[in-house]
């Protein structure tokens, strides 16, 4: 289990229940074990950082972004999160949320494929 920060718990919850519809379509297809039979866990506090999904058997983080992260500060926000989730040995993987909207199936695969590769090698 990674470290994260014990405030985190509530907020969490509450992404949880007020999910985008992007998290929703994506959770649909991450869920009940659907990818090589391996648990999602969703909006899971790992540190600072509360992930939109984390797989513990393949180190693997997925975010939806929504507009804010393209923005100057959000992607300097974004950069310093993903370096400090790889130094834990994680893997981000970051869609937008047009790409899950219209393109669920496609994202799936991706996420399919990474994890293929992740428990596949030896380190």
């Amino acid at each position: 289990m990674h470290p994260y920060q014990k405030n985190l718990k509530q907020p969490s919850r509450d992404l949880r229940n007020n999910m985008t519809e992007a998290e929703i379509r994506l959770w649909s297809k991450l869920r009940n074990k659907q990818i090589l039979g391996l648990q999602f866990y969703r909006q899971k506090p790992i540190l600072n950082y509360i992930v939109d999904f984390y797989c513990p058997s393949a180190n693997l983080v997925i975010e939806c972004d929504g507009g804010q992260h393209y923005t100057d500060e959000g992607l300097e926000a974004d950069r310093v999160r993903d370096e400090a989730l790889a130094q834990l040995g994680l893997t981000v993987l970051r869609f937008d949320n047009l790409q899950v909207l219209n393109g669920a199936d496609g994202v799936v695969e991706k996420v399919f494929d990474v994890i293929h590769v992740q428990l596949e090698s030896p380190f």
